[in-house]
């Protein structure tokens, strides 16, 4: 049974995590998907394509991608290079303290190119990226023209 799992599960989004597929056959080629929406309900995407190992197993800070949103060893590619559906939208995180982007991660069989609906993973997981911390207080800031945010450590 074909099993991604992402460690930890909930972080925050500047914090490096892991991403490990096992349970597939040695050599195998699979693609590995990542996508979220974000507050507008917009899509952002990324994908990269493995060969899994001896053992069955694909890590993206081990193993490099043969290509997709990049190629080479990257472990948070999936991540940093999230790409829109729609050109020239800009993934900003608006709600930093009410909740976070999740971020589906999907494995598919051979070269996934398209998002074919019929086309079902062998499996999925889901992270959670959150942009504050559990404790910090936001203080918006408005002086003058100034605009911004102080955050205050617990």
């Amino acid at each position: 049974m074909v099993e991604v799992t992402v460690t930890p599960q909930s972080s925050l989004a500047d914090r490096p995590v892991q991403i490990r597929v096992r349970g597939l056959s040695p050599s195998q080629l699979v693609t590995l998907r990542a996508w979220l929406k974000d507050e507008q309900g917009e899509c952002f995407q990324s994908r990269a394509f493995f060969r899994a190992d001896e053992a069955g197993e694909v890590d993206p800070g081990l193993h490099a991608a043969l290509g997709g949103s990049y190629s080479g060893v990257w472990p948070m590619g999936l991540f940093w290079f999230l790409q829109p559906d729609t050109l020239f939208r800009r993934l900003v995180k608006r709600d930093v303290a009410g909740s976070p982007f999740r971020v589906r991660l999907e494995v598919f069989n051979g070269l996934c190119l398209g998002t074919d609906p019929r086309e079902q993973p062998l499996a999925s997981c889901e992270a959670e990226r959150w942009y504050m911390g559990p404790g910090v207080q936001r203080v918006p800031i408005r002086e003058g023209r100034v605009r911004g945010a102080l955050f205050l450590p617990p």
